[in-house]
């Protein structure tokens, strides 16, 4: 009897330890089909100067309905409870698609966002609006790059010499389900004491590339992963895509593939308050966009020991994750689920990651 009594303690021991190390690592579901804008894709996230949170996204009826519009959300600091999702960007009569959301070091807040003047992405071009009181009002909309099929997914950084440097990218062709093999990622440099905007080179790849998330290492040398291009269809040879600059950002390298997999779908990557580096991807290239995995690199991207599926739910999926660090050194991740109906947040610490490996 003893030993039986021993050995169900054990188990409950076993227990315990495991639902406590599932507890570092926590998920949000924060707006769901109820919420206005039925169709919710892709979010993006800030941390306001004053400690407040404001998530966007764009909604509709679904991805290329002229109802879609830009939709912004604010979790107050010091509340629990977040603002019932407004529009804040719409174009009347066009589809508005991938916005995001980011605060200058001079406190203005950037809305980029994309508005769809035809059937596929390839005829969208990139505009913004600007918010001198954290989100409550905004300034009417501009364009920011009037090329056909101009397009934005991520945040922008603040390089060192004090410019920012948005990714952006050009898509082309008619096919919804297969980004053709011209499609070019590059970056738009904005210098704010001339207030102007600048492109680097275009970065080039064998099937194509798309939506770039960059990271400054060095004064000269920044690396970017990239989401590569094709169809949707499971393809064991497809991996996330990187490139690299080695004069502050103005000229990249091609893309080349790398050893992380990816289903087709958006990568995000950022630089933590420690200078390690946060990847998260979709790490399978044979299924859909399940799981979501964090990757942590200690040693300025060489090498990316430690991994860990943040979110795994087989037979949903988890897309188009984008990561911040807040200065209490929490790290957000959002991304969409519930085939594009639902918002959702992961919240965890660095360590949570440290340490594992798949």
């Amino acid at each position: 009897m003893l030993k039986i009594a021993l050995a169900c303690l054990a188990a409950l021991l076993t227990l315990s330890s495991a639902l406590h190390a599932a507890d570092d690592i926590k998920i949000e579901r924060l707006f769901g089909p109820q919420i206005p804008g039925r169709y919710k894709h892709p979010p993006s996230i800030a941390e306001f100067d004053n400690g407040d949170l404001y998530v966007v996204y764009y909604g509709g009826e679904g991805e290329y309905e002229g109802d879609t519009a830009v939709f912004g959300s604010r979790l107050a600091k010091g509340s629990t409870h977040w603002t019932k999702p407004a529009i804040i960007a719409d174009t009347p009569g066009r589809s508005e698609g991938n916005a995001v959301i980011w605060q200058a070091p001079d406190g203005v807040v950037w809305l980029f966002y994309i508005t769809n003047y035809g059937p596929t992405w390839s005829t969208s071009r990139i505009k913004y609006k600007l918010s001198h009181d954290r989100g409550q009002t905004w300034t009417d909309s501009d364009m920011l790059a009037f090329e056909l099929g101009s397009m934005v997914r991520g945040r922008p950084i603040v390089l060192q010499d004090g410019d920012y440097l948005l990714g952006v990218y050009n898509e082309t062709g008619e096919d919804r389900e297969h980004t053709a093999s011209d499609t070019v990622s590059y970056f738009l440099r904005y210098s704010p004491k001339t207030k102007t905007w600048t492109e680097s080179s275009r970065i080039k790849s064998a099937n194509g590339n798309l939506q770039p998330a960059q990271a400054q290492l060095t004064d000269d040398y920044l690396v970017a992963y990239l989401r590569p291009g094709g169809n949707f269809e499971p393809n064991p040879k497809r991996f996330v895509l990187r490139s690299e600059s080695r004069d502050g950002g103005r000229s990249w390298t091609d893309a080349k593939d790398t050893e992380f997999p990816n289903p087709n779908s958006a990568v995000d990557f950022i630089k933590l308050q420690n200078g390690h580096l946060l990847l998260v991807y979709n790490d399978t290239n044979i299924d859909d966009r399940m799981p979501l995995t964090v990757a942590i690199s200690t040693d300025g991207d060489k090498t990316y020991p430690h991994r860990r599926d943040i979110v795994n739910i087989p037979g949903d999926t988890a897309a188009y994750p984008v990561a911040i660090q807040t200065r209490d050194g929490k790290i957000h991740v959002v991304y969409t689920s519930n085939e594009r109906q639902v918002v959702n947040r992961v919240i965890f610490d660095e360590s949570a990651i440290l340490g594992h490996t798949k």
